[in-house]
């Protein structure tokens, strides 16, 4: 549940096997201690079947596959596609549609594969179940294992076989296209799939398009984009962004080959400063590829939107390359020779055609437009694709490369541009090949030459990225844009210059790199926005979480207190709780055998302890209601034991007002902190011991803690596990205890981990000696860290804890245990 809660932050990446396993986990554990309980208790609580079945029942729909009933056609031709059909052929064809039949703007023919032909293909191949177990059972978060599940379901995919209908009707729709455009026509076929091409979700160069195909390999080509819906961009792009599998349909766009002699992308306002209203277009001689691959320099041209329009900027590139159709099929990469190289791609008449329709399809969709434009053999315009722009706030504008703070750091490089605004701090690696990607790390700077769309895969892991190719027009600058990682492109000598593993600062917005990490320039950042928060998979936890996380039960004396009235599953675990323990410590009464009952500890400290001998725990069987220190034998209690004893409790620190406050704010919003103490359990703490085992569960006011540890001669089997969660002051003072408290157990060995307020801690395979000395460091830290929540944000006050709780714990390690008679 505690995971849950922190997914549900949105601060890291999940997706619907996350959402899927944790349901299925709770489900599971909750399902067992209801079962255990009705076996410690026959008959008493079998209500609580019934209330977990309910529960269930409304957890199911969140975590259920869809199950498709589409109808319509398999395939639609493009001229009677528009906005509208968005559901049925994807974002991309339905622009398209709409672009020339509703615009009257000129588009290329063809159809598109719709929604239902992708469900009748993978419904025919049985396919979907076979890929959703896949990805249920692996670990999408590893590239390694990204990249091997991507392998294995794209080649299945592949494999599979088209159900007759749909191969004739993609056939009979290629064959209309011949008789309006002229026999064996060379088709472009695009994804199309349904989110692809939105505002928030542009799936930019995420899917394969195949350019130049023939026809007999239409079906074919169809299978190989469908399984591209997996690839490994594909797939790290929907868990970044939270969207479900299921909820991706891949629809398939097959339009008429266009031969450029020229092409590009435009946006109809700067993309990376959204106070820019200017218009900017990217261009280069042949297709349109090497712009949205980062593959080469592009021409560029900057024009106010004013009228009349007018070219305010030229960057005319060296251009040495070009992609064009193949004779026979596909496209090959040629180089240009002679004055073509310096020409620009694209005449002023034709860069001022551009921006007016730039301008025209802005204000019939009533938003920024990014655009990708081919010019034909006839030196007509044709629009290929018409999508939403989304624009990014720049800190500085990219141009202005000479203000901004002052910056008292080394000057590594200096140049390139803004494909994404921001600044970030990593170390550098260079990422040259795929298999370079599989150790990207966490946080790292990635440095490539070009800026390749597979590179995406990353983007979740980097802090900031820089490449020496690259257009801000390429799909890689687009995700980048999407997610907030700052970039600059352009730069040359990056690779050469930026050496692997030293940590840099990348100022995208002033297009300079800084050696070491730049605070004037790091605390400007404006931080990325939760794109987990408001997605489908964010939603199905969210929706599943409300009948698994609240906390409704509070108080065990309520007349409330009853399985009916479990509406969750964590009510169902905090009744099972109280109800267990007392099962339990009645079990010796009820059944005739006080001799196993729960023993009050004789103690003379101002808190109940409780004792449960499970078998050789007590020295001697006791009849009365109490049993002494003395006669207890279990080894792992005794030492948690001499651990509380071990310097008395000064009591509860000195709050500051600050600290009062945030107690009484928490205990008048919190119902949770209602903890129920009036209940004649909720005020016992409880040991259940053997000789070498010993599970402690006790509550100090709002805190939570769980000890339990197996202690013998034999190494291999010791261990020691803690658990400690709560506190009535706010969650930061709360969190910051809960790391005093792992500072303290990491520096003697124990293994920890922190989710929420919630800290859990392990150590095993340690001999007697070492493990009772860990006990007895829990003992302490049981007692003497009660409350410190409420004095966190006091440094004054958290220093005085800290050398006097130091002191201590030395003292204590240092201390032979004594008998357990002196301990008493």
């Amino acid at each position: 549940m505690t995971e849950m809660q922190e997914a549900l932050k949105g601060a890291r990446p999940f997706g619907m096997s996350f959402v899927f396993s944790r349901c299925t986990s709770v489900a599971t554990n909750v399902w067992q201690i209801v079962k255990n309980l009705n076996e410690l208790a026959p008959g008493k609580y079998e209500e609580l079947f019934t209330g977990f079945k309910d529960i269930q029942v409304k957890i199911n729909p969140y975590i259920s596959r869809p199950d498709f009933k589409g109808e319509g056609p398999l395939v639609i031709p493009l001229q009677d596609i528009d906005a509208s059909l968005a559901d049925r052929v994807g974002g991309k064809m339905a622009n398209m549609g709409e672009v020339g039949n509703r615009l009257k703007l000129k588009t290329p023919g063809g159809f598109a594969v719709t929604a239902h032909a992708y469900h009748r293909f993978m419904d025919h191949n049985d396919l979907s179940p076979e890929i959703y177990r896949l990805i249920q059972t692996a670990d999408v978060s590893r590239l390694d294992r990204l990249y091997a599940l991507s392998s294995r379901i794209q080649q299945r995919v592949i494999d599979a076989a088209l159900p007759g209908d749909l191969e004739k009707a993609i056939m009979d729709h290629y064959e209309r296209l011949q008789d309006r455009t002229g026999k064996g026509i060379r088709v472009a076929m695009r994804s199309s799939a349904l989110g692809e091409d939105f505002m928030e979700t542009s799936f930019a160069g995420q899917y394969r398009s195949l350019l130049n195909v023939s026809g007999e390999y239409i079906p074919q080509v169809y299978k190989e984009i469908v399984a591209s819906k997996y690839g490994p961009p594909a797939m790290m792009y929907r868990l970044r962004r939270g969207i479900r599998d299921e909820d991706v349909p891949m629809c398939v766009g097959c339009v008429a080959m266009v031969d450029a002699v020229s092409s590009g992308v435009m946006y109809s306002r700067n993309p990376v400063n959204e106070r820019d209203d200017r218009i900017i277009i990217n261009a280069v001689w042949g297709l349109p590829k090497p712009v949205v691959d980062g593959s080469t320099a592009t021409d560029l041209f900057i024009l106010s939107r004013e009228k009349p329009l007018n070219i305010e900027q030229k960057q005319i590139a060296l251009k040495d390359q070009k992609f064009v159709c193949y004779p026979g099929e596909g496209v090959c990469r040629t180089d240009i020779t002679g004055d073509l190289r310096k020409m620009p791609s694209l005449m002023d008449r034709q860069v001022l055609d551009l921006a007016a329709l730039a301008l025209k399809l802005e204000t019939h969709y009533g938003m920024p437009q990014d655009i990708e434009w081919a010019l034909d053999e006839t030196g007509d315009i044709v629009i290929l694709q018409c999508r939403p722009l989304q624009q990014t706030t720049a800190r500085r504008i990219p141009d202005s490369h000479n203000k901004g703070p002052s910056v008292d750091a080394p000057l590594l490089l200096e140049g390139g541009f803004t494909a994404s605004p921001g600044a970030g701090t990593g170390l550098v690696f260079t990422v040259r090949k795929e298999a370079d990607a599989l150790r990207f790390p966490e946080g790292g700077v990635l440095v490539a030459d070009q800026a390749l769309p597979r590179w995406a895969t990353l983007l979740g892991r980097a802090a900031a990225v820089v490449t020496e190719r690259g257009s801000v027009a390429g799909h890689l600058a687009n995700v980048a844009r999407e997610f907030g990682v700052p970039a600059i492109f352009g730069l040359t000598e990056a690779v050469e210059r930026l050496k692997p593993g030293r940590q840099i600062t990348v100022d995208a917005d002033g297009g300079r790199i800084y050696q070491g990490a730049v605070d004037e320039l790091l605390e400007e950042r404006v931080e990325a926005k939760n794109i987990m928060i408001g997605s489908p998979v964010h939603q199905s936890l969210e929706g599943a979480g409300r009948h698994i996380i609240p906390l409704n039960l509070l108080d065990p004396d309520a007349p409330s207190f009853k399985p009916k009235h479990c509406k969750t599953f964590h009510d169902i675990t905090r009744f099972c709780h109280e109800k267990s323990v007392q099962e339990m410590f009645n079990f010796g009464r009820e059944h005739h055998f006080p001799e196993r009952s729960g023993k009050q500890l004789y103690d003379n400290r101002p808190m109940q302890w409780w004792v449960l001998n499970l078998d050789d725990g007590f020295e001697r069987e006791v009849d009365g209601k109490y049993v002494e220190l003395s006669n207890i034998t279990s080894i792992p209690m005794l030492s948690i034991w001499e651990g509380i004893v071990f310097k008395p409790w000064e009591g509860p620190p000195t709050m500051d007002r600050k600290g009062f406050v945030s107690v009484m704010f928490q205990a008048t919003t919190n119902p949770a902190l209602a903890t129920g103490v009036r209940s004649s359990y909720g005020n016992r703490n409880y040991f259940m011991i053997s000789r070498n085992f010993c599970s402690l569960s006790c509550r100090f006011g709002f805190h939570f803690t769980t000890v339990e540890a197996l202690v013998s001669e034999r190494s291999g089997e010791n261990y020691i596990s803690f658990q400690f969660k709560g506190g009535a002051a706010d969650f930061n003072r709360k969190l910051k205890r809960v790391l005093f408290i792992q500072e303290i157990l990491e520096a003697y060995g124990f293994r920890t981990e922190i989710k929420e307020d919630n800290l859990t801690a392990r150590m095993e395979d340690r001999d007697m000696a070492f493990m009772k000395k860990r006990l007895m460091l829990i003992g302490y830290l049981l007692i003497h860290t009660r409350q410190l929540d409420m004095v966190m944000e006091n440094n004054a006050s958290v220093m005085h804890f800290r050398s006097g709780i130091t002191v201590h714990i030395n003292e204590l390690m240092e201390t032979d245990m004594v008998d357990r008679k002196t301990i008493a």
